[in-house]
């Protein structure tokens, strides 16, 4: 994935103990020099480094991986993929995604297990897989019910299948219906509406929030 463009696949949580109670940042996209970040959940708001919020928060650094705060003097390092919330507070299956310079959203999540990039399309109907990763996963689509998909290059053969299990983020959805596409036109993968129809989508400019409703 560019640098230029991070996905945060689930809010990322860094508690620190202030005078007032501990502070809840979540860290929702990394840029270079950059961070997006909603505290106490709060509007979502981009901080350079060397910013501080009225909350005392400093952003120090941002690398690819990871941003480091400074908070009332204690210098706190959140990762990418890790999430700590407020004592007592409720685990929401949420995943927030930044939209990439062409306005589109792509995120790393995993199916049946490994791991898969997806596109989000929500004129597909069901999740799309190349016949190229469908071989990686081991699906062996060829059992599945043949049918024909209308795309922007007009109808393709594809495969009917169900997938285990698919996974972006904190957000688990089981047996989920896909189509598995032989004619190479698909480059990438869609998360289409099998897995979004589950879904409660928000989206505010850049940032999308999907929301497991079931």
């Amino acid at each position: 994935m560019e640098f230029s463009v991070r996905l945060a696949l689930t809010t990322l949580g860094l508690l620190a103990s202030t005078g007032a109670g501990a502070i809840d940042v979540n860290v929702v996209g990394l840029f270079p020099g950059k961070a997006v970040v909603q505290i106490d959940g709060g509007a979502l708001q981009t901080l350079s480094v060397g910013q501080r919020t009225a909350h005392g928060v400093v952003l120090v650094s941002v690398d690819r991986e990871q941003a480091t705060f400074e908070i009332e003097g204690q210098r706190m390092t959140l990762g990418l993929g890790h999430a700590r919330m407020k004592p007592g507070a409720s685990a929401s299956e949420s995943v927030k995604l930044i939209a990439d310079e062409r306005g589109h959203f792509v995120v790393d999540g995993q199916v049946n297990g490994m791991p898969m990039r997806f596109a989000i399309d929500t004129g597909a109907t069901y999740i799309s897989l190349p016949a190229s990763e469908a071989r990686r996963l081991g699906i062996e689509y060829h059992n599945g019910r043949k049918a024909m998909m209308l795309t922007a290059n007009g109808n393709v053969p594809a495969y009917r299948v169900k997938l285990d299990t698919v996974r972006i983020g904190d957000i688990t959805v089981n047996s989920v219906d896909a189509v598995v596409m032989e004619s190479g036109s698909l480059p990438v993968a869609l998360l289409g509406m099998s897995f979004l129809n589950r879904m409660d989508i928000r989206r505010e400019g850049e940032i999308m929030t999907l929301t497991k409703r079931y």
